[in-house]
């Protein structure tokens, strides 16, 4: 079924939008304080000697070299990701926040797999947006510290906040934001644009499950892509049950919560190109079913559809950005929960494509659902290249902790188009095998064709080798983000909250996104 309407307008922002309209994209409120904030860059020369970017350096002429006078006597340098403020040094701002961008010409560093130097202007642009939130700033006026967009991403995801829940009247307003002495407005509205849509991904993870069901996510995604131009179809139990996706009904009926299937389609080039087909993981609340999870940790897996909420992020992203490309994506949402209705273990049921799945741990219910889905958009799209993701396994964060989301990838090309994704957007990726060894793992049994928990370690390896099973010959990349879409316990990331949902890996979605709509970026090499 067609749900028409929309509850609630975004603004589907293309580049050349005003000022005005890109800041209240951006802002989730009004803030009645029009006190205004500067964000400026510093680097770090020899002998501790400060070095001012362009526009810092103007802006310290403009004061007769008060600025540098402060920052020397400040007791100590700046250094990469630090930020201090002066209040009441210029007539026209508040105050004055001076961040620490590191060495010069930074660049990308094959070890550490990451642009050093676009990261770093994420860091200080973050680390000052927090600072001038802390003075109450109303506006906040950021340079483009050498990568405008950088800066816009950094800026604007520091200063996101979960807050709906709280009463209206103790909601804290968000600072708008705008380019300050730079000419590249464009690659700064991309940046705010990428920032957004991770906050989208954030608030949708974030938000508690009884706030968040199947239905009410379906009707957000209606919500957030219908004024967008985006067509979103969603389709109920009895079209579920019609498509005979058993192995994704196995999974739902442990909840009073309906299920749900959301196709999404995005149209920005010609109708005869093949589309990219995205398959992410909805289950709004993951108990683990009869293999119940630890009650110290359930709370988390309210997040469990992170993998949903990126992929719409990153359509609506797409549209904003007129992306020539067509994306097709299928979304199946659902609760796994305890119930008499529930999987149990040693269940068989028979897969879209009519494999059967022998169901041995309840809490490996991703791989269920996601399996029906692939196999449902791929007879239903033909796409040229699949994307899925998922909070798969609690085996990739051991590997990887928060530093990485791990990636399968059956194509060498596209491994490279991912790697370069994360590199750009300093959200880290790391190819993990699809070895013939893992699919001996669900495979070799003699009462069934697969296994959703199968043989042995490596259940990362193992959760991808399954949903490998329900692959046609067609290029297909696997994000594995238990590691990174949950909520950040460590400050590995300035400009993202400590405690809350980090809505990644979207911004390296996004950029995938563009290197494959635009061949001449995703050709270009690092540097």
């Amino acid at each position: 079924m067609f749900i028409k309407g929309c509850l609630r307008r975004i603004n589907s922002l293309r580049p050349g939008t005003s000022r005005a309209a890109l800041t209240r994209a951006f802002c989730s409120d009004e803030c009645p304080d029009d006190k205004k904030g500067l964000i400026l860059g510093v680097y770090e020369g020899d002998n501790e000697e400060p070095i001012f970017t362009k526009a810092a350096a103007k802006f310290n002429d403009h004061l007769g070299g008060k600025l540098m006078e402060l920052v020397k006597h400040g007791g100590c340098e700046l250094k990469k990701g630090e930020g201090r403020t002066f209040n009441n040094i210029d007539k026209e701002f508040w105050s004055v926040a001076i961040v620490g961008l590191g060495k010069e010409k930074l660049a990308y560093c094959e070890m550490e797999a990451i642009d050093e130097g676009l990261e770093a202007v994420r860091e200080a642009a973050g680390a000052g947006a927090q600072l001038l939130k802390r003075e109450c700033v109303g506006r906040i006026l950021i340079e483009g510290l050498g990568h405008p967009e950088q800066a816009a991403e950094g800026s604007a995801l520091a200063l996101w906040r979960y807050q709906e829940n709280r009463s209206r009247q103790h909601w804290k307003p968000i600072p708008t934001l705008e380019l300050f002495d730079d000419s590249d407005a464009e690659s700064f509205q991309r940046g705010l644009f990428k920032a957004e849509s991770q906050n989208l991904a954030r608030r949708l993870s974030d938000t508690p499950a009884n706030q968040m069901t199947p239905l009410h996510f379906a009707q957000e995604t209606v919500n957030e892509l219908c004024p967008c131009g985006i067509k979103v179809m969603v389709h109920d139990k009895d079209w579920v049950e019609n498509k005979k996706m058993n192995a994704f009904l196995t999974v739902a009926r442990g909840s009073c919560e309906p299920p749900v299937v959301v196709e999404i389609s995005y149209c920005g080039a010609n109708q005869d190109q093949k589309p990219i087909l995205m398959i992410g993981k909805g289950v709004t609340f993951d108990s683990g079913g009869l293999c119940l999870k630890r009650c110290e940790i359930m709370d988390r897996y309210r997040a469990d559809m992170i993998g949903a909420a990126s992929i719409i992020a990153s359509i609506r992203a797409a549209s904003a950005l007129s992306l020539p490309i067509n994306i097709d994506a299928v979304i199946p949402l659902c609760e796994n929960m305890p119930s008499g209705m529930s999987m149990k273990c040693g269940d068989v049921v028979m897969g879209l494509n009519g494999k059967s799945i022998m169901i041995t741990d309840t809490d490996n219910e991703g791989r269920l659902i996601l399996a029906d889905a692939l196999v449902y958009g791929q007879n239903a799209y033909h796409p040229r290249l699949i994307i899925d993701v998922a909070s798969l396994t609690p085996g990739v964060r051991a590997a990887l902790g928060s530093a990485a989301c791990g990636v399968f990838c059956n194509s060498q090309t596209m491994w490279s188009q991912v790697r370069k994704a994360g590199v750009i957007t300093g959200d880290r990726v790391w190819r993990l095998p699809l070895w013939k060894y893992f699919t001996k793992k669900v495979t070799r049994f003699k009462s069934h064709d697969v296994n959703n928990k199968g043989l042995g370690h490596g259940s990362s390896c193992i959760g991808a080798a399954f949903l490998n099973e329900f692959i046609d010959c067609v290029d297909w990349i696997h994000f594995d983000v238990t590691g990174v879409g949950f909520k950040s316990e460590e400050k590995n990331y300035s400009y993202l909250t400590k405690g809350r949902m980090t809505g990644r890996p979207t911004r390296t979605l996004i950029q995938l996104l563009y290197q494959l709509s635009c061949p001449s970026e995703g050709q270009r090499k690092l540097e």
